[in-house]
């Protein structure tokens, strides 16, 4: 009986021991412990995933293509990198996420990360480049406790979807918040002729989102404030590097880095330096620009892998050209899907008007109803064709088209729109 107990792998774990056996028994039976062939075997199989992934090199995609809102799909050649250099960052010996933000290795990465966004949205001496967390909702709040002095200093908001409502109900606490022009009885589908915009002349900054991702409306300009003095504040969470933008014409642009620069955690501040360092005394120190400002965004432990990511995001699109040449290319996968739900006899509805629809985000529903869309989504689904379903507020169906998105998955999801249409007539 001992001599089976003693060949069972775990039976020293089982047994209650006994205070009078010798440790050198114990020892000895320790020894004689051996994995049994099985544990060879799995070990085996382990080993075999890194062909998979060679498959998926070889491929040059991984079979899925994702649609999603946010946290969006990242170029897989900047997820190759990451993983070549997950374990042993560029001859570390630790990974990016186990080493101190102080540090030499982790100090390089952000300031080339800031280098090469300052490179690609040629950004001006005059603002700073900030690395923040909270996601853009926080600066709903930073906003107007860093640009007005108190919270009867008037301010103006464009709200053309559900994030510009959202940053609007938040400045209310922190400014005489006021809508300037609102997108809602029209169910948020345009944007306004610049003098439609009913602007306080005395509003310290104006607020747009710069593209909706849940309604699908994006400025293809933007408007400037009627006091002379007045700042434009820009949400670009969801167009951020998608395309060209003359920054010297914001006071603030903010965007969470999680649709088109990097993974969540991470947003991105571009401040002008003259707005720094006037919050109101009740800002918390998080929530100051000057704290972040003056501490080249090293003031508490950052999103270090999140910004690493999106560093390497950053050299991905010098290296395609810069953001005129992704431009061009968004605009090629917006024009092929928005050309086939408008060539579908009004199968499919995109309820945008023509001259504000977004290249990044494609709403769309289907004129045969709420069960279609359904059967769409989830057979869409079955062909790798993954988070195509309306965000919750407003149903249908939704493609988002970030940079990353390839143009391989634009035509698979076009095909497939044509062949539904035709299967279900």
């Amino acid at each position: 009986m001992a001599a089976a107990t003693a060949a069972t792998p775990h039976s020293l774990l089982l047994q209650r021991p006994s205070p009078s056996a010798p440790r050198a028994a114990a020892a000895a039976a320790a020894s004689s412990i051996r994995l049994p062939a099985r544990a060879a075997r799995i070990c085996c199989a382990a080993v075999a995933a890194p062909s998979a992934s060679a498959a998926v090199s070889a491929a040059g995609d991984r079979g899925i293509y994702n649609f999603a809102a946010g946290p969006a799909t990242l170029p897989l050649s900047v997820l190759k990198k990451a993983q070549e250099e997950l374990v042993d960052y560029r001859g570390s010996g630790m990974s990016i996420m186990e080493m101190s933000h102080r540090g030499k290795e982790f100090d390089a990465a952000i300031k080339k990360a800031e280098a090469d966004l300052r490179a690609l949205l040629a950004v001006p001496d005059t603002h700073e480049v900030l690395f923040l967390q909270g996601g853009a909702t926080t600066q709903f709040a930073a906003v107007p406790l860093n640009l007005c002095a108190d919270p009867s200093v008037p301010a103006d908001f464009v709200v053309s979807g559900s994030w510009s409502d959202k940053a609007f109900k938040e400045a209310k606490k922190y400014s005489a918040a006021s809508v300037a022009w609102s997108g809602k009885d029209g169910k948020y589908t345009a944007l306004p002729p610049f003098d439609a915009i009913k602007q306080n002349p005395e509003a310290r900054f104006l607020h747009i989102c710069s593209n909706e991702t849940i309604h699908g409306v994006e400025f293809k300009d933007y408007p400037e404030p009627k006091n002379k003095s007045g700042i434009l504040v820009a949400d670009m969470s969801s167009n951020f590097c998608s395309k060209p933008v003359d920054v010297s014409r914001f006071g603030v642009i903010y965007a969470g880095a999680q649709k088109n620069v990097g993974p969540s955690g991470v947003t991105i501040a571009i401040i002008r330096k003259d707005l720094i360092g006037n919050a109101q005394p009740i800002t918390p120190v998080m929530l100051d620009y000057k704290t972040h400002a003056d501490n080249a965004s090293l003031y508490n432990t950052p999103p270090c892998f999140a910004i690493y990511i999106c560093g390497l995001v950053f050299e991905d699109l010098l290296a395609q050209g810069g953001l005129a040449e992704v431009e061009k290319k968004n605009a090629h996968k917006a024009g092929i899907l928005y050309d086939t739900i408008d060539a579908s006899s009004g199968y499919y509805v995109c309820p945008v008007d023509k001259s504000v629809r977004s290249l990044m985000n494609v709403p769309f529903t289907l004129a045969k109803g709420g069960d279609f869309e359904k059967q769409f989504i989830a057979e869409a689904a079955k062909e790798g064709m993954v988070q195509l379903k309306g965000h919750r507020s407003v149903g249908g169906v939704r493609a988002s088209i970030y940079n990353a998105m390839p143009l391989s998955g634009v035509e698979k999801l076009v095909a497939f729109m044509k062949d539904f249409q035709a299967r279900n007539p």
